[in-house]
């Protein structure tokens, strides 16, 4: 079958609808976020090739995969095998390095176990194996440091909650009763009169099996150091909770391998001068043209494979990172691309290939390479499907399905498909924007002479950047992918703690979280119930007294389908409203307490005009675009860019502060940018300085000020190559961005 047929989607917000996506085209799904391009080609289309493949293989191997449940769709005909490619993090396992998720790493061990001297076979060139780690960090490149004050309250002793701080060991925890039992501690003196060999079997005793013989009872078990255990754990594939453990240490670079992971024997070996560490090192670029230099008939062989995966990593614009980089320091955007670099090696057909805003951390100069790879995958008879808002893939594309008009509840419609001559037919937004009928500008603002100073930034690739930073403006920092913007920011924020950094991360990951609740709005809701109608306000929240008792809130009832996922089922008994059927019996102006949180806030705003605190509230989410939000929305069902503008309504009252947004564009259409570009307007209009770290040409020729670093990335990156007014960077010769903004 030529086309994907989806047949009576109603996923999320979509309405029902029915869409024809042909097959071996270079297919773009664009709208305003919210709009329900996700819900379409993620959760709908992605969703059921997982499914029915699934389905495809017997119940005894569907036993132990995941769990996926049915779509909210009719039908989809034509599916094909799919595969994502997402900027979902490639891992946190500490031993995982660009190398070895590429196997280019494979190929390295094998071009020095055939060529270097001395000789060594492959294995002995593994970090993950005994033979080939460094003696100190065991393959892990990094030494861990604890910085003692952070674990523990000097002035307790063990047996006072909050002597040992980190959560792990807690008082009445299990690692806390293990250290109890082995009975070699004192456990009533105060740790600041330990002495150190006490100390010392504290932290750093290795494992050590203990075993009771009270009477009637025997038990053995192992007891380790704190810090042993968590250096351990950094060593396997649990890493260290880098948003937990990390903080509790000071992390350097091993200092016996320099970083390099392996042992001394490996790093001796050298192929024409040039050591193994010193090709682990090397950027990609760098190390493609070292393997084309090799002139050998060993080398012969083991090239042609090697120069195809640093070819495509090259393509793909990440040519400035290095075999050595760990995959967990790696952006969403860098992630993504490597994955995609994976995919280009592969003969197969017929599959279709999914992707989420690729264009996200990539400079415009690389984004031509990256709409030919779509294109290559595409004469392969396959067929690539991107959620995108970028206007040259846009222009690029060979079909466009649009998807809105609005967001949330005002979105979910087709409302137009075709190719790039069918689309501007056609008076929608992504129309108007693409064709220029419509265009993105805001107020321009001057400098007044007060500036937040960088001073000495040395951090990765920075070559000693000092500057000046002008206040109460938008300030775009640009650049190649890699070429530290992203490390410039890490320092503004570490001589400069009190900066906001506003990012698209989800806002926490509680499933009762919603827009009423995260904005604050629903106390004072429930405020006025109570009021008006003599009772309580507990009743009215579905957290507690409320709360129907067969969902407990939720609205839903969770049915485990085993190997067919879970599936949500409206509650038989509150019928998806929440609460006990008594409480629903109360009313203001009308309305029950469930109606209220299925207004939009829009709806919301005018029903509760005469109550000053609530509208406050609310009009802060209309001021960020989110009107078509409904109260009870959950906080999980949100975009990034959602996510986003959230967090900033909290923020459109501050004065004074200075806000780091991240890519803030990114997964927003045109119209989400013009918005966007107003909200900032209003932050600056009360004294607020925005620096934003952007790609996007519509934020960076808005701004009222610009850093340009460069002029590459990696080593040839790190130097400011302009700052300044964007008129001015259209004269500079050295900047890369200039021919982009005209």
């Amino acid at each position: 079958m030529s086309k994907i047929k989806v047949i009576g989607a109603k996923e999320h917000n979509l309405k029902n609808i029915t869409v024809e996506i042909p097959k071996h085209k270079f297919v773009v799904v664009t709208g305003v976020s919210g709009s329900g391009k996700s819900s379409l080609v993620f959760d709908t289309i992605f969703n059921e090739a997982q499914r029915e493949y699934l389905e495809s293989i017997s119940s005894y191997a569907r036993g132990s995969l995941p769990k996926i449940g049915k779509s909210n769709v009719l039908a989809i005909e034509g599916l094909s095998p799919c595969v994502v490619i997402n900027q979902k993090p490639l891992g946190k396992n500490p031993r995982s390095t660009l190398g070895t998720v590429t196997d280019i790493y494979t190929y390295i061990r094998l071009l020095f176990s055939r060529m270097g001297l001395p000789i060594l076979d492959a294995g002995e060139f593994s970090y993950n194996t005994p033979k080939g780690a460094c003696e100190k960090c065991k393959g892990i490149g990094e030494d861990f440091e604890p910085i003692l004050d952070k674990f523990f309250d000097w002035s307790k002793s063990l047996n006072q909650e909050g002597a040992i701080k980190h959560r792990k060991w807690k008082y009445g925890s299990r690692y806390w009763n293990i250290i109890r039992a082995v009975g070699i501690f004192d456990m009533n003196k105060k740790l600041k009169d330990w002495s150190k060999e006490e100390l010392d079997k504290l932290l750093y005793l290795e494992p050590t099996s203990y075993q009771s013989n009270t009477a009637g009872f025997i038990q053995n078990w192992k007891f380790e150091g704190i810090i042993t255990r968590l250096r351990r754990n950094k060593g396997d594939s649990r890493g260290l909770d880098s948003s937990y453990d990390e903080p509790f240490f000071e992390i350097k670079t091993c200092l016996a391998c320099n970083g390099s992971r392996l042992n001394a024997k490996a790093r001796e070996v050298k192929i024409d001068n040039t050591s193994i560490i010193d090709v682990l090192n090397m950027e990609i670029t760098d190390l493609y043209d070292f393997v084309s230099s090799l002139n050998d008939k060993i080398a012969d062989e083991i090239k042609p494979f090697l120069l195809k995966r640093l070819k495509n990593l090259i393509d793909l614009g990440v040519g400035y990172l290095t075999l050595n980089r760990s995959v967990a320091s790696l952006s969403g955007g860098e992630s993504q691309r490597v994955k995609l670099s994976k995919q280009l090696g592969s003969s197969l057909s017929e599959i279709i290939y999914i992707l989420d805003e690729p264009t996200l951390g990539l400079h415009p100069k690389d984004v031509n390479n990256l709409i030919s790879v779509f294109k290559n995958l595409v004469k392969k008879n396959n067929t690539v499907i991107v959620v995108e808002h970028n206007r040259k893939v846009m222009l690029n594309a060979e079909y466009i399905i649009d998807i809105g008009p609005k967001a949330g509840v005002g979105g979910g419609n087709i409302v137009s498909v075709g190719n790039l001559e069918e689309t501007f037919k056609k008076d929608t937004l992504t129309a108007q924007y693409l064709s220029n009928k419509k265009t993105i500008s805001k107020e321009k603002n001057l400098p007044q002479n007060s500036f937040l100073e960088i001073k000495n930034a040395n951090l990765h690739n920075l070559q000693n950047i000092s500057l000046k930073i002008p206040k109460n403006l938008l300030v775009a920092i640009v650049g190649a992918s890699g070429s530290g913007k992203s490390s410039l920011m890490e320092v503004l924020v570490k001589q400069h703690p009190y900066i906001n950094m506003i990012d698209q991360s989800p806002i926490g990951n509680n499933v009762r979280a919603n827009t009423a609740t995260y904005s604050k709005i629903f106390d004072d809701i429930r405020g006025v119930f109570a009021n008006t109608n003599g009772v309580k306000d507990s009743l009215f929240t579905f957290n507690g007294d409320g709360a129907c008792g067969e969902c407990k809130g939720l609205g839903y009832i969770t049915m485990d389908m085993h190997f067919l996922g879970n599936i949500h089922n409206i509650c038989p008994k509150c019928k998806g409203r929440r609460y006990k059927s008594e409480v629903l019996k109360y009313i203001y102006q009308g309305k029950n307490i469930s109606e209220i949180l299925n207004m939009t806030v829009n709806e919301a705003y005018n029903f509760f005009k005469s109550h000053l605190k609530i509208e406050k509230g609310l009009k802060l989410l209309i001021d960020v675009g989110l009107e078509y939000l409904t109260l009870g929305q959950p906080l999980s069902t949100l975009s990034g860019g959602e996510n986003q503008r959230l967090k900033l309504a909290s923020k459109l009252n501050k004065k004074g502060d200075i806000f780091i947004l991240d890519e803030p564009t990114k997964g927003l259409h045109f119209q989400d940018i013009d918005y966007l570009l107003k909200l900032i307007q209003k932050l600056i209009k009360n004294s607020n300085t925005i620096i934003a770290v952007e790609h996007n040409i519509e934020i960076i020729k808005n701004a009222d000020w610009i850093i340009e670093l460069g002029v590459g990335a990696g080593k040839d990156g790190g130097k400011v190559i302009f700052e300044g007014k964007v008129n001015d960077i259209l004269k500079n010769d050295a900047s890369i961005i200039k021919e982009f903004i005209c």
